[in-house]
């Protein structure tokens, strides 16, 4: 690796609006609730901000989509897409720009308004090869699902078990948190007999479609503690993009994804992680579906393959476990407004690593880890960010 982010960029500041159906809130009002936190935060103004970067799926706007409701007058702002991990490229683009030396302050802003955007339904994808099924999103988590109960001999019942444990858990975290989406506790049996989406998962295995917008101020690190005595630094950012592999082999398993394990891989690299089961203190994870967990367990090394059902039964990510994986809820409990989730992944780490997440504190946390996948999981773009004291 010729080059390395670690440790040469700090999180001053950090803003999340609460994710849900914000009928009363347009995309200004959110980016201004987020960014304004963040201000107040890293005691900054927009004076200070230099340049800016804005990440969202939708957004046809441009760096306008930023620059207008936030009066960033005359300075570079920029919008990024790069699937469900536009958020991560705002702050990786940022960062980068940071630690180059180009500029001192600057701003990553994720959004997403889709509850009233027109959208709704299960579309189908685009099938760009000519060699695969047309599938939805749940679909095709689905066909990972029984892929992984076949391949590692779970019966029906005992895998859809496993996945609702997931569920379970994130929406008691989800519980905790006030800003989260859909707060409410579940139970074994409302899991299972929950609406099927597509079998094997059902209503309580899906993540939701929320608004919501989130944002940070970066700074180098040499600079951090002019802003707060608490800075947050950026340990690693990768991002590993598909060569489409599960519409154009014929031998992928289905059950794992492989630019998960390899942006994993590269991540604990540059951030200088030989164990990621132990060094790892939690995690946000692109818990799309439940079993997307199950499976990113495994492809970030936090469990052995096959493995993770016995992980899950023993608590292992659970709040108050060795390694907790969603504290803030996750995807599945505070929601999904595209742009938006990466950024709030890192805004609950910067939470907990500076003591300020309240009642799902973990206790003292040193590293903490995002990720997220775009697309569906056999061509994604995945995106893993670490940062720690």
């Amino acid at each position: 690796m010729t080059g390395s982010i670690k440790d040469r960029v700090a999180i001053v500041g950090m803003g999340c609006t609460k994710f849900g159906e914000l009928w009363t809130k347009g995309p200004g009002d959110m980016i201004v609730d987020a960014v304004t936190e963040a201000y107040k935060d890293a005691g900054v103004t927009s004076k200070n901000i230099e340049a800016a970067w804005v990440g969202s799926l939708f957004s046809g706007m441009g760096g306008r989509s930023l620059s207008e409701p936030l009066k960033l007058q005359y300075i570079p702002v920029t919008r990024v897409e790069n699937a469900c991990g536009s958020g991560h490229e705002a702050i990786r683009n940022a960062a980068y720009a940071v630690a180059a030396g180009i500029h001192d302050v600057v701003l990553a802003v994720g959004f997403e308004k889709l509850k009233d955007e027109g959208g709704s339904g299960l579309p189908g994808m685009e099938n760009r090869t000519g060699t695969h099924y047309q599938s939805s999103m749940p679909g095709v988590f689905a066909m990972m699902a029984t892929r992984y109960f076949n391949r590692y001999g779970f019966s029906p019942e005992d895998g859809k078990r496993m996945l609702a444990k997931i569920s379970i858990k994130s929406h008691h975290n989800g519980m905790l948190n006030p800003k989260a989406h859909l707060r409410r506790e579940l139970t074994i049996d409302q899991v299972l007999q929950a609406p099927i989406i597509a079998w094997p998962l059902g209503l309580f295995d899906c993540c939701g479609v929320s608004d919501g917008a989130a944002a940070c101020v970066l700074v180098r690190a040499e600079d951090a503690k002019k802003y707060r005595k608490d800075p947050v630094y950026i340990k690693s950012l990768q991002i590993s993009v598909s060569p489409t592999s599960g519409r154009m082999t014929s031998d992928y398993d289905y059950t794992h994804v492989e630019e998960a394990y390899r942006a994993g891989i590269a991540a604990y690299k540059e951030a200088g992680i030989k164990d990621p089961r132990k060094e790892i203190s939690m995690a946000e994870v692109h818990d799309c579906f439940s079993i997307t967990e199950a499976v990113t367990m495994e492809d970030l090394q936090f469990s052995k393959r096959g493995k993770v059902k016995e992980d899950i039964e023993a608590g292992f990510f659970e709040l108050t476990g060795p390694l907790p994986v969603q504290p803030d809820g996750g995807l599945k409990c505070f929601g999904h407004p595209i742009g938006a989730s990466g950024i709030r992944m890192v805004y609950e780490l910067y939470l907990q690593l500076q003591g300020r997440a309240d009642k799902r504190q973990i206790k003292n946390p040193k590293l903490g880890l995002a990720h997220n996948m775009g697309n569906e999981p056999y061509a994604p773009i995945v995106s893993v960010c670490i940062v720690g004291l």
